[in-house]
């Protein structure tokens, strides 16, 4: 085996082993909730040692912000996969509903996270991640500030809701929501 591919064997070893701490995080923080995560928890849940979880994530605020922007990041890698040109709204709706029944884990684990960087300021930067997302999702099908914050405001409220209830999203509802936040006013 030549250095190189030593190397890349390694690189490759420890990109898998973030990974499985980045998932094991999530589906930490959504079953046992956000006080509960410690290198620790997240070490054992991915059955690596808790060094392998303090070498990757110095600090739990590294682990907390990193967890923050896998999720954005898994949600948007999902949506260009599904949905490569973007689509139209009806299949962002059925898109949405689907990843908050098939990853309500990640969903569960992404709010939770979300609620914290409201009292964190140090998380708040990848926090924002998401609304960030979702702004450019509205901006492909409209300018209007004030449409592109109901628009985000939508998914969220539904989202949460869903979440709440233990219910599926309907895509049909958030399609419908959808539509209307950008047709305008609301009078």
């Amino acid at each position: 085996m030549t250095a190189a591919a030593e190397v890349d064997g390694r690189r490759e070893r420890g990109l898998r082993r973030r990974r499985a701490l980045l998932d094991a995080a999530a589906r930490v923080i959504a079953r046992d909730g956000i006080a509960s995560l410690t290198h620790r928890s997240v070490a054992a849940e991915a059955g690596l040692p808790k060094s392998a979880a303090t070498y990757y994530f110095a600090s739990l605020d590294d682990l907390l912000v990193a967890a923050l922007l896998d999720g954005t990041e898994h949600y948007a890698r999902d949506l260009a996969a599904t949905i490569p040109d973007g689509g139209g709204l009806a299949e962002l709706a059925r898109h949405a509903a689907a990843y908050l029944t098939e990853h309500r884990d990640r969903c569960l684990a992404a709010y939770e996270l979300y609620l914290l960087a409201a009292r964190r300021p140090e998380l708040r930067e990848a926090a924002l991640s998401w609304p960030r997302l979702a702004r450019s999702i509205a901006a492909r099908h409209t300018s209007d500030p004030a449409a592109i914050a109901a628009f985000v405001a939508a998914i969220d409220g539904l989202s949460m809701q869903a979440l709440l209830t233990n219910e599926p999203l309907d895509a049909d509802t958030l399609h419908a929501v959808l539509r209307r936040t950008l047709d305008g006013p609301l009078a």
